[in-house]
């Protein structure tokens, strides 16, 4: 499996529609933008992870929903969702 930056953001719809228990179609893309990341986690490790300190190209996907605005990273390997609740989440990872 592979993102393009449209599949990574309709995956995050879907999944930030999962997570607030609304329809996909009530989620707002407030902008998506090419972006370097720090290392390979995209910027937003999960707890206890080691990652490549590497620069990694991807995309900010930002939605609104909720009166929110939510933050995930993509490329084309992995999904994260950025601090939602103060936590980080890998939603997608490629094999």
């Amino acid at each position: 499996m592979s993102f393009t930056r449209e599949t990574a953001t309709e995956n995050a719809k879907n999944d930030l529609a999962e997570r607030l228990g609304i329809n996909a179609d009530e989620i707002i893309e407030k902008g998506v933008v090419d972006k370097d990341f720090p290392d390979m986690s995209l910027g937003a490790p999960v707890a206890d992870e080691m990652s490549a300190q590497m620069i990694a190209s991807g995309w900010q996907i930002m939605l609104g929903a909720t009166g929110n605005v939510y933050e995930y990273r993509a490329d084309k390997y992995q999904l994260r969702l950025y601090d939602f609740e103060g936590e980080n989440y890998i939603v997608e990872q490629a094999a």
